[in-house]
């Protein structure tokens, strides 16, 4: 039950987009047409999934004082978590690469349609984002920091979603000529956002 309890805070409650504002140049830049929308947000889905228990393990096993102790009782005092940074970012990098190419080898219309963003998941906020917050967090095992990490991908993925539906629906309407684009977008996302805000009532 714990699971679920944070996979439906980390979609709702505490959206990456609509709660703390990550990953907003992708999200503005890929949300013209929901086909687009849809394969980056399926992207970062599988960039969080991943990366998120790949940097738990690596902080808990490797970075954090005392991590190393699984080596011996000479390792105990090691601390190396000065490298989380450094660390959570190439893991990142890595896994971005890895879903470039498996992109550009099966679906090079999509690789095409997203451009220079889907190589830029890499410094995507929400992605270094969910790892940082898994390492605030300290969850207490690797499947509390995967339910994080999908849960934290599929409101990612809603958000840009929505936000595409809403800006193809817009193409056929009369906006005053200084908002469209995204003056319209900017305003939209606001919108959400407060109405994502009514979900902090809910008790989890």
């Amino acid at each position: 039950m714990n699971l679920v309890n944070i996979f439906v805070k980390a979609v709702f409650i505490e959206n990456m987009i609509f709660a703390y504002f990550l990953g907003m140049c992708s999200y503005l830049a890929v949300s013209k047409t929901v086909k687009t929308a849809v394969g980056l947000g399926a992207a970062v889905i599988f960039v969080l999934g991943v990366t998120v228990p790949v940097n738990y393990l690596l902080e808990n096993y490797v970075l954090k004082a005392g991590a190393l102790s699984w080596m011996g009782a000479g390792f105990a005092d090691v601390d190396l978590s000065f490298l989380s940074f450094i660390m959570f970012i190439a893991v990142v990098a890595a896994i971005v690469q890895l879903v470039e190419m498996i992109v550009e080898k099966f679906a090079p219309a999509l690789y095409g349609a997203l451009g220079i963003f889907l190589p830029l998941i890499a410094v995507n906020c929400s992605i270094l984002g969910g790892a940082l917050f898994m390492q605030e967090r300290q969850y207490s095992n690797i499947a509390e920091a995967t339910s994080f990490a999908l849960g934290s991908g599929v409101g990612w993925f809603l958000a840009i979603a929505a936000i595409a539906a809403i800006r193809e629906k817009l193409r056929y309407s009369d906006i005053p000529a200084p908002l469209r684009g995204l003056g319209i977008t900017f305003i939209l996302t606001g919108l959400m956002g407060m109405a994502f805000m009514a979900f902090m009532g809910i008790k989890i």
